[in-house]
């Protein structure tokens, strides 16, 4: 009996839509992750991008435990000497809130072209409107 692979040919995929709302980062970006990469899918193959689309609406309203949102930092560096912006967790989440849900899951997903494919299919927004109503997500409770 051989192991089944699957083609990227043969894929089908799946449009998901996930409200954030009070729900913990971690939990929640893993679960993306996984629907991403199509680790629930009984075709799964590592090396083909096989997994679903993924669309969060109320970033904003995401739960974090403990201390995290004084003690949990971001960097960004200009690549000039001083260029290092530090911001905390609290800040993010009133600037871009899409940004820390994108982050976590971008950190979740492989670091190479497979993963930069599997990251294009999610679409995080700050409210409760999304534009892919013509996909017809269906709600994913997580």
């Amino acid at each position: 009996m051989t192991t089944y692979m699957q083609k990227p040919k043969e894929v089908e995929r799946r449009w998901y839509l996930i409200d954030a709302s009070g729900k913990t980062l971690g939990r929640l970006a893993t679960k993306i992750a996984d629907l991403l990469r199509g680790k629930g899918k009984p075709t799964f193959t590592p090396n083909v991008d096989c997994g679903d689309y993924v669309v969060v609406i109320n970033a904003d309203k995401i739960h974090v435990t403990g201390n995290k949102l004084q003690d949990k930092f971001y960097y960004n560096h200009s690549g000039y000497p001083g260029g290092l912006r530090v911001r905390n967790l609290e800040t993010v989440l009133e600037k871009k809130p899409e940004e820390v849900l994108e982050r976590a899951v971008k950190g979740m997903l492989p670091h190479n072209h497979l993963g930069e494919a599997e990251y294009r299919k999610l679409f995080v927004y700050a409210g409760p409107e999304h534009k892919q109503q013509a996909q017809k997500p269906e709600l994913l409770e997580v």
